[in-house]
């Protein structure tokens, strides 16, 4: 089993012509993706061959969703195209939404998240500033190596992409059921508690990790998620504990005002969770590998 994305996920790919789109699509493919065409209205009915698979340019996402029954969209648009590209894919039903872009302007983010909740929440965002959803084995889609870590029984979920990859291939004798990057915007679509409550239910997954960082309070809401509806055990990990007050940090979502938003107030209440929180990703990894094999 996995979350959000298995191995009858049909993917296509926003903004699949641009270098960034092309050269994610070739290692996607290679990492089992199924693949099945890509958007770029100006490029309609052109077809690019990517690791030896035809794919066709379709002018739209609702065209490529009634020729190829893609059910995900990867949105690899630039910044000020990207409002429109999210808005193409929720207008057009697509089940999930992985927007990988960088920059894209929090009022555009808002926007579109808005838009989504307003027409049903028929469309599942991830992202976007984010790494993408890969479930190892299955299919991944996204910017997620896949050759780091295994097929196994550990759901993870995090704000950063580069501590996703750590976390994975620091588990990798155990390995992932699915792994969620979602991004450390101020305005994100899937949230920690989206994700844990998926992990949750889904019966293969034995045991969650949860990557935090500091700004906002959206690792305080997911402990008290997890105190009140989360019976697995879960791990977790919080980037920024040496973080200078009132400076942002990374991500433009990373900004400690006070004592507000800081990685101790984070780890003093996922604590209180009942959630074991590791000092760095490797000690959080050896938490999580306790827990599995005892």
């Amino acid at each position: 089993m996995a979350i959000f994305l298995n191995e009858n996920s049909k993917v296509i790919v926003q903004g699949i012509t641009g270098s960034e789109g092309t050269k994610h699509t070739a290692r996607m493919l290679r990492s089992g993706t199924n693949i099945v065409g890509g958007v770029n209205a100006r490029k309609a009915g052109q077809t690019v061959e990517i690791e030896g698979k035809q794919l066709t340019v379709f002018g739209s996402v609702k065209e490529a969703m009634k020729e190829t029954g893609a059910d995900v969209s990867v949105v690899f648009v630039p910044p000020k195209f990207a409002k429109d590209a999210v808005l193409e894919a929720i207008d057009a039903e697509i089940g999930l939404a992985v927007v990988i872009t960088e920059g894209i302007p929090v009022h555009d983010s808002a926007y579109f998240w808005a838009h989504a909740l307003a027409t049903g929440n028929k469309t599942r965002i991830i992202g976007p500033n984010c790494p993408g959803i890969i479930s190892p084995g299955k299919s991944n889609a996204g910017i997620i190596p896949a050759d780091i870590t295994e097929q196994g029984k550990i759901g993870l979920v995090s704000k950063s992409g580069t501590l996703t990859y750590q976390m994975m291939y620091e588990l990798r004798d155990i390995g992932f059921s699915s792994c969620v990057g979602i991004g450390g915007d101020p305005v994100i679509g899937t949230t920690h508690i989206d994700a844990l409550q998926a992990f949750e239910d889904d019966p293969d997954t034995e045991a969650i990790v949860m990557i935090g960082e500091i700004g906002g309070d959206a690792e305080e809401r997911a402990a008290d998620y997890i105190k009140a509806n989360i019976t697995k055990p879960v791990v977790g990990y919080v980037a920024g504990f040496t973080a200078p007050e009132g400076k942002t940090m990374g991500h433009a979502g990373a900004i400690v005002s006070g004592s507000s938003g800081t990685a101790a107030a984070k780890k003093e209440a996922l604590e209180a969770a009942g959630v074991k929180v590791g000092k760095t990703p490797s000690e959080t990894a050896n938490l999580m590998r306790e827990i599995v094999k005892g």
